[in-house]
């Protein structure tokens, strides 16, 4: 079935909605980078929470610019990101998180893990094709 007018139209104006709202995404990481970045140089002092805060922000840069590039998003970066933010998480909090907290946070991260392998696993030993139709 090939795409009437309306599709089209629809389809180009989503797009153009999509870029706009990745451009809104980019400038606001790099107001945050730079806020992190201010926020260190007042506190002259460096923590751990703040290097994978940045680690975050670095993150969704080379997300975005993978998607920017290439026009698909792997899923392996948001796994990334998850991972991060939880470790983040689990390092700001470690006085007040349980051992049933902990438990939880760093199994999350294992199961993350193990996500991004099956992941990856199943794009070395079934890639991808250029062409659903294309025969090998």
């Amino acid at each position: 079935m090939t795409p009437n007018k309306f599709s089209r139209l629809t389809q180009v104006s989503l797009g153009m909605v999509g870029q706009g709202v990745l451009i809104i995404i980019a400038i606001a990481t790099i107001f945050a980078i730079f806020q992190a970045i201010n926020h260190i140089w007042l506190a002259r002092a460096i923590s751990v929470g703040d290097l994978l805060l940045l680690f975050l922000y670095l993150e969704v840069m080379s997300m975005l610019d993978h998607y920017l590039g290439s026009g698909n998003l792997p899923v392996r970066y948001p796994l990334y990101i998850g991972i991060i933010a939880l470790a983040r998480y689990l390092v700001l909090d470690i006085a007040e998180i349980d051992a049933f907290r902990m438990f939880a946070l760093s199994g999350s991260i294992f199961l993350i893990a193990m996500a991004i392998l099956v992941v990856r696993y199943g794009h070395v030993r079934f890639p991808y094709t250029d062409c659903p139709t294309q025969s090998k």
